[in-house]
């Protein structure tokens, strides 16, 4: 394994704007500051762990790559900026968990999920280990006004990864002369999910019946990633359709299991806005948009509606929606307005976007690599963390890692047989595979 010295530091950067994304968690933060605002990913590997001084020397050298992440914000709440830390040490940010045997690796994660950051510090990393000789995990945990999703699979990338991910569609570059009609697109995108925001009366959205305890857990699920692809293929959708068309269908059971009645469910998807000149570590240039899913509530069941219990007709809904959204038009719009939207309106719509009372559940999903390693570990699984919004059901993050597409649920304790999820999302996978497979077969 590579060693530095961790007090090692790259040469200093000129101060970087905050974001009006960035600025607008930060806003949220200070008006909020019970409320949990980071997200982030966890790795598990094979081999015997490091030990904690070597996981600090290496993180300090890989950070030799990665120099926004020794950065902190200044500047007040008008003009924040991220400028070089020169307090800045690796022993701030990078812990150490270890399981009282193979009984106390559930512990030990979720120490890892919910322990603080250390005070002015905006990431961290926990080894987690003890449970077993040669295995382990690293779980890194980031404050959401500096990173995003995409920002946080290119640090997973820079520390762990090997091979390239999966391209990401980008709009191509704007002309100027079509500037009047990016403008329109934008501003009809704005008022198209706001107007959908908007409470309806006699509709409102999923409730756990229980109170919160603050402390968050993660259950995994795992399917073959080109088992996704070819269900995407055989309709014209997307991988991430069929994620959302299984989700729908995951919650329909799970309605059934918990007596959790879901009278409408609606996703919030983060939607990478860089440009392909931004191709960076730090900061959020990602937009949310909201989608309604079909998930069928018992008293639906059997009466053939569109949010019935058929797995393709969930699909099929899912593709009506978000169709007009991987056109190149709306990914323009939603990238120019990234980019232009003042602070006020930013930080109104994430706050109006993120609201119980608007979305229920947040629903990420990111390429991450084709393989990764620590030193002579061998990465076997990653799970994303998404963002755990106070009211919300839970966070669901979709990866792709190697050959595998993994599902992680991330929910408070509180929620009841939330640890069914993954494979009631796995099973409604099988369910769209089977239906697949029946429709292609001769007659």
């Amino acid at each position: 394994m590579p060693v530095s010295d961790p007090s090692a530091r790259p040469a200093p950067l000129p101060g970087r704007r905050a974001h009006a994304v960035d600025r607008a968690f930060l806003g949220m933060e200070r008006r909020h500051p019970d409320v949990r605002w980071d997200a982030g990913g966890v790795a598990y590997l094979s081999g015997p762990p490091p030990s904690l001084a070597d996981l600090r020397a290496y993180v300090g050298f890989r950070l030799g790559g990665l120099p926004l992440l020794t950065s902190r914000v200044e500047g007040g709440a008008r003009r924040p900026r991220w400028l070089p830390d020169p307090d800045f040490a690796v022993g701030r940010h990078v812990h150490e968990v270890v399981a009282d045997g193979p009984a106390g690796w559930d512990a030990a994660l979720h120490t890892a999920l919910d322990a603080p950051f250390a005070p002015g510090t905006y990431w961290g990393v926990w080894l987690i280990h003890g449970h077993v000789p040669d295995e382990y995990a690293v779980c890194y945990r980031f404050h959401h006004a500096c990173q995003d999703g995409s920002a946080a699979a290119l640090t997973f990338r820079a520390m762990l990864g090997e091979g390239e991910p999966s391209a990401r569609p980008v709009p191509k570059k704007g002309r100027l002369t079509g500037l009047p009609r990016r403008v329109g697109t934008a501003v009809g995108l704005t008022t198209m999910f706001l107007a959908g925001s908007l409470p309806v009366r006699g509709h409102r959205g999923a409730a756990a019946p229980v109170a919160p305890t603050g402390e968050r857990r993660l259950w995994r699920g795992r399917v073959p990633a080109d088992a996704l692809r070819r269900i995407a293929a055989a309709h014209g959708g997307s991988a991430h359709d069929v994620h959302l068309a299984a989700l729908a269908g995951a919650l329909s059971a799970w309605s059934a299991r918990s007596g959790v009645p879901l009278p409408r469910v609606r996703a919030l998807l983060p939607v990478d806005a860089r440009r392909p000149n931004e191709e960076q570590t730090w900061g959020n240039r990602c937009f949310a948009l909201p989608l309604e899913l079909p998930v069928s509530t018992t008293s639906e069941r059997g009466t053939g509606s569109l949010d019935g219990d058929s797995p393709l007709r969930r699909l099929e809904h899912v593709m009506a929606t978000t169709r007009r959204l991987r056109g190149e038009a709306w990914r323009q719009a939603i990238q120019d307005l990234v980019r232009y939207m003042p602070d006020r309106p930013t930080e109104w719509y994430l706050r109006r976007m993120l609201s119980p009372r608007v979305t229920d559940v947040m629903a990420t999903s990111m390429p991450i690599a084709d393989k990764g390693s620590l030193g002579d570990s061998r990465v076997t699984g990653v799970a994303l963390l998404p963002l755990l919004v106070p009211g919300h059901l839970f966070g669901v993050g979709l990866s792709y890692f190697g050959e595998w597409a993994e599902t992680s649920f991330v929910a408070d304790r509180a929620l009841p047989h939330g640890e069914l999820l993954p494979e009631l999302w796995e099973q409604a996978v099988g369910e769209l595979e089977g239906e697949v497979e029946a429709s292609s077969a001769p007659e």
